[in-house]
């Protein structure tokens, strides 16, 4: 996947992982994820994990269960190394006008460069594309 270079993961990932209804994107998601587990090079910030939990609970076709959605999250907060702070914000902010991305995506870049991530998992941007030294990685573009 990656070696040992820290990976941060999108929610659009996580959730994918989680939705059985998916089909590749689920095995492809599973698989992204099994293999930072045994590197221990996954990174992710609460953001993540609350779009995780929203979705998961209330969009996918199969919604889990309350509990399940909540231990799945207890288990990812151990990849959750730094906090958004006010200084997070406001890189947020500076990503999103100078890349032209929504806010929401400067504050995923912005927790991944403020964890020194060298790649980030998402398909929700350009795939190879390097934003804020953190280079987009599509897993599901072959």
């Amino acid at each position: 996947m990656s070696g040992n270079r820290k990976v941060f993961v999108d929610s659009n990932i996580l959730v994918y992982a989680h939705d059985v209804d998916a089909g590749s994107k689920h095995i492809a998601a599973k698989q992204c994820l099994a293999s930072l587990w045994e590197t221990g090079t996954g990174y992710l910030s609460t953001q993540v994990l609350q779009e995780f939990y929203v979705n998961v609970t209330r969009k996918i076709k199969k919604p889990l269960v309350a509990s399940e959605a909540r231990a799945i999250v207890r288990d990812f907060s151990l990849w959750v190394r730094s906090f958004v702070m006010p200084a997070t914000v406001v890189r947020a902010s500076e990503i999103s006008e100078t890349s032209k991305i929504s806010f929401w995506d400067g504050m995923i870049l912005a927790a991944a460069e403020q964890d020194g991530a060298a790649e980030l998992l998402s398909e929700d941007m350009n795939h190879g594309q390097t934003i804020v030294g953190v280079r987009v990685r599509n897993p599901f573009v072959t």
